[in-house]
């Protein structure tokens, strides 16, 4: 027996809106739990915008600090794997450590190098992500009336 092609998400009717993509996905999960086939379902967040928060000052300083510690992380890896291949009566913890302040070292150096050739452009840290202002639960077409209904019954439609 084939099943037909799902529809694309986009072309499917909406069941539910929601303010969060929290409240989508307990909408979604609440449908699950009343044994709905939540696989003919997906969330579409809509009016999408990218939101950078500042975190703060990046001095010259600050960059090697955060190259020292990310370079510690690998060079205590690299340390490790070369624990592990090294032939001999090599001591582990001296490899692991060596490791961790040669990758703090060259970290550092080039945290503070990289920074220093931007020329001073760039001196915040930040982080960024992807928001929807809205996020709407779909179904597919022969499923959304029961989805929908499911939903109204117990609260779920809006927010």
């Amino acid at each position: 027996m084939t099943q037909p092609a799902p529809t694309a998400p986009v072309d499917r009717p909406v069941v539910g809106s929601y303010p969060t993509y929290e409240g989508a996905q307990r909408a979604v999960d609440f449908l699950s739990d009343s044994g709905f086939p939540v696989e003919r379902t997906a969330i579409i967040g809509t009016d999408l915008r990218m939101v950078e928060t500042v975190l703060g000052r990046l001095t010259r300083g600050r960059a090697a600090l955060a190259g020292a510690g990310s370079g510690a992380w690998f060079g205590l890896f690299v340390g490790l794997l070369l624990s592990l291949f090294a032939a001999g009566d090599h001591h582990v913890v001296l490899l692991m450590l060596s490791g961790l302040l040669y990758g703090a070292a060259f970290g550092a150096l080039f945290g503070f190098a990289g920074h220093a050739m931007t020329g001073g452009h760039r001196d915040f840290a930040s982080r960024s992500q992807i928001v929807a202002a809205r996020y709407d639960v779909v179904a597919e077409a022969d499923v959304a009336e029961e989805a929908k209904n499911l939903l109204i019954k117990l609260g779920w439609r809006e927010g």
